[in-house]
This record gives structure tokens, C-alpha cells and sequence, in this order.
């Protein structure tokens, strides 16, 4: 029976009692879910109590696999992609596409731009427009302001960009922002947008108060909320590939390279036109963006709301990449925003976030926003060549087979002797069962067999 009282104080009891109170009032068997809950733990005492240090009120550790897609050729530079996701067949469709453009050139990036954004957001019934004369004063005021919590970020080439004052009076009354560019170098910066944004509105409301010109002015700036923003349009990279038509013809063996070509731009199209696609072609890339973005320790919730804002930016929701045949050439890319870091944070405390920025060779912010655009172009080529050519099921079901045996609890004979089966054939989980209850019929047949030999 589930306990209908509110908990008081629980994320202040140790780590056994909560665990203890989660299994007598939830589990159907207590014994498996605290072993379940205690077999995920760390043995290691001192890299538990940091990973515990990550989120609150923790009992277990969430594991998820770790693969590597090998063979990106990114700029001239050959790169494995650590990527961390449970959904099969994705490494592998990124290991493939990235072993087919190896051999025609790699993949190609641009970074834009690395702006982020903050804001801080006001109601005020004064007058704006005496503050917008008082622009370039408030701005010289303010920067002068977090000049301390800025030193070492400047120091490295970053710091504040610009800032402006908006008037979105009529969207919402006496509703005014103060919007912030920032340059965070190697780092995602989130505290440090936050801090200085929280000493912008405290600057803010002092500037109002003190300045001469707003003497008159009895009414009182209300500093709504101080926070940085996770769309950051201008924190922007490009990657593409790109080759001779006739180059493609190897992709299918039923169609010639102009023809796999012409489906495969119409498909992108497609997904330009029509949201209902869009959504599912997009969720094909960040299923390669996220799985390295978490195998870094960055944030893939902002990554991806910022993506499908982008998306979205023309006030329709689009593809993110698209596809272009010009004079006989096929190219394909994918514009894309993505605020990343490689210092600070999990990409510091976490072990394997630093094994996986390791790996890639220790890059900068910009390095490592060209590698997982190219990641992500590469899982969406991947899928959509499946699905104009042999249909995404196909190979998808076959890395999904393994899942429904284990799900079976089929043993290493049984997996084996699936394996070889379903080489040439459709698997689904109800022929999948099918196969393994003749199987096992038939097993049980010869073992009556061999029992009855014996005895004779």
C-alpha cells in the first residue's frame, strides 16, 4: 500500500534510509530492488560520493552504454566518437556514414559564431525611452560593475559582448529586458552568465535610482528574473559532405548514384515542407548530437530545446539540414546551434566525460561543436539513406534482436542459433518468439532422445 503521508526532511536522510523507505513503500519485492538499487553503485567510495554529488537525493547510478563510432574524418582529422545512448543501431548507422564519406573527402564544418545570450526581464512604469538616452551610460556603468566576476573570462578572450535595452511594452505592459551577449571561451558558462547577470540587475536598479535624470521618477524598477537563455542562434556551427553524384552509386544496389540522390534530396525536402516529418528527421540527428553530447558532460536538454527552436526560427518547423544537387554535385549539410563546453562542470568531474574529451584529443569549444555537428549529420545521412533505400526497419531490427532475446532470456546457444537465423530474415519480436519456442521444443525433443538412448 502506497504511503499517502508527505515526506519531511528526505533529502537530508543518508543514502540507506532513503533506499530503505523507497522499497518498503513501493517495491513488490523488497530483497531484488534494494540489490537492483545496490549492484549499480560505484566501488569505489570516493567517485560514488561525487557521482551522488551530481543531482540530489540519489540511490543508485543509471547506466547506460558506452560505444565508439570510429572513422570520422573531420577537417583533415580522423576522430573515434565516444557516444553514450541505448537506442540500437544508432552508433552503428554513425560508424557507417562516417566510414563512407572517409573515403570521399569527410566531413567539412564552419563555426559562425559562439555568442550565448542572458537576460534580465523588468516591469517598470518610468520612462523608457529617457533610458534608452542613457544607454551607453548604463552600459559603461554596468560593465564597470562585474568587471571583477568578468577579469578571468576576459583574460581569455571572452566576457561580455554587447548589451541592449528592449521595449516589449506591448506584448506585456511596463514589460522591458536588458538582453546580454557573452563569449565563454571553453567554457558552457552558465554560472558565469547567471552571476553577472544578477549583478546587471542589481546595477540596473541602482543606475535608475541614483542617476540624476530619472530624480523625478518615483516608481520603482521590479527586477523579474535574471537568467541566461538556452536559444543562442548565434552560437552557430555548419557541417557538411559533399561529392560527385556518380560517387553514390555504391549506396544501393537497385538504384544508380543521380537516382539514390534525387530521392535522398526530395526526402530532406520533404522534411523542409512538412513538420510532421521534420520532427522525426530532426530527432534522427540529435539522436547522434545527444550521445556524444552526454559522453562530454554537457548539457543535452538545452542542446535540444535550442536545436528545435532554431528549427523553428521562421515561425514553421523545418528540417535542420538540407540537401542540394548542383552541376553533378551532391552536397548535404546541417546548420545548427550548439552552446558546448570542454572545461568546467561534469567535464571535469566526471571520469568519463574526461576519458571521452580525451579521446577526441582534448578539443576547444569550437573543435568539439564541429565534431558533434558532424556526428549528427552523419546519423541523419545514415537514416535517411535507410529509409529511401531498404526502409529504416530492416537494419534497425536486426541490433534490435539481441534486445528481444535478453528481453526472452534466450541463453548463448539460443542467441547464436537466432543470430545465424534471422540472418536473411524479418525479426520481430513475435517471430523471434516463435523461433526460440520451436527451439526449445526441439531441444527438449533431442535431450528426451538422448535420455532414452541412455537408458537402453
Amino acid at each position: 500500500m502506497l504511503e499517502k503521508n508527505v515526506i519531511a526532511g528526505f533529502s537530508k536522510w543518508p543514502k540507506s534510509k532513503k533506499i530503505e523507505w523507497l522499497v518498503e513503500t513501493y517495491a513488490s519485492n523488497s530483497q531484488e530492488m534494494t540489490r537492483d538499487l545496490k549492484s549499480f553503485w560505484h566501488p569505489g567510495e570516493e567517485l560514488q560520493r561525487i557521482i551522488d554529488g551530481f543531482s540530489e537525493n540519489t540511490v543508485s547510478n543509471y547506466v547506460l552504454p558506452y560505444g565508439i563510432a570510429p572513422n570520422f574524418m573531420i577537417d583533415g582529422r580522423n576522430y573515434a566518437i565516444p557516444m553514450v545512448i541505448e537506442e540500437s543501431s544508432v552508433v552503428a548507422a554513425a560508424s557507417s556514414a562516417a566510414k563512407f564519406w572517409a573515403d570521399r573527402g569527410g566531413f567539412h564544418t564552419k563555426v559562425i559564431d559562439t555568442r550565448k545570450v542572458g537576460q534580465v526581464h523588468f516591469f517598470w512604469k518610468g520612462d523608457f525611452n529617457l533610458l534608452q538616452t542613457h544607454q551607453q551610460e548604463l552600459k559603461n556603468a554596468l560593465t564597470k560593475q562585474v568587471a571583477s566576476l568578468t577579469a578571468n573570462m576576459r583574460k581569455r578572450g571572452g566576457g561580455v559582448l554587447d548589451l541592449e535595452l528592449l521595449d516589449l511594452s506591448l506584448q506585456e505592459p511596463n514589460y522591458y529586458q536588458l538582453r546580454v551577449a557573452f563569449e565563454t571561451c571553453d567554457s558552457m558558462g552558465a554560472n558565469f552568465i547567471n552571476s553577472v547577470l544578477e549583478a546587471f540587475a542589481e546595477g540596473l536598479q541602482g543606475f535608475i535610482t541614483q542617476h540624476p535624470a530619472f530624480s523625478g521618477n518615483t516608481h520603482e524598477i521590479d527586477i523579474l528574473m535574471s537568467i541566461l537563455s538556452n536559444y543562442t542562434p548565434e552560437c552557430l556551427v555548419e557541417a557538411w559532405v559533399e561529392c560527385p553524384v556518380e560517387d553514390l552509386g555504391v549506396v544501393c544496389e537497385t538504384m544508380d548514384g543521380a537516382s539514390f540522390a534525387d530521392r535522398f534530396a526530395k526526402a530532406v525536402r520533404v522534411a523542409q515542407i512538412d513538420p510532421y516529418r521534420a520532427v522525426t528527421h530532426n530527432k534522427g540527428i540529435f539522436n547522434g548530437i545527444d550521445a556524444i553530447v552526454l559522453a562530454t558532460g554537457n548539457d543535452f536538454r538545452a542542446i535540444e530545446a535550442c536545436g528545435h527552436a532554431y528549427a523553428a526560427r521562421d515561425g514553421q518547423y523545418r528540417s535542420l539540414s538540407k540537401c542540394e544537387i548542383v552541376d553533378g554535385k551532391f552536397r548535404f549539410s546541417l546548420e545548427i546551434p550548439l552552446a558546448v563546453g570542454t572545461v568546467g562542470g561534469l567535464t571535469v568531474l566526471h571520469p568519463l566525460a574526461k576519458r571521452t574529451l580525451e579521446v577526441l584529443g582534448n578539443p576547444s569549444a569550437r573543435e568539439l561543436m564541429s565534431i558533434i555537428a558532424s556526428v549528427g549529420l552523419a546519423q541523419n545521412f545514415a537514416a535517411v539513406r535507410s529509409l529511401v533505400t531498404t526502409g529504416i526497419q530492416q537494419g534497425h531490427m536486426k541490433l534490435h534482436l539481441l534486445n528481444i532475446l535478453n528481453h526472452l532470456g534466450a541463453n548463448e546457444t539460443e542467441t547464436t542459433a537466432a543470430q545465424t537465423f534471422f540472418e536473411e530474415k524479418t525479426v520481430s519480436h513475435a517471430a523471434v518468439t516463435l523461433f526460440l519456442e520451436g527451439w526449445r521444443e526441439a531441444a527438449q525433443v533431442s535431450k528426451g532422445v538422448v535420455m532414452a538412448v541412455k537408458k537402453e
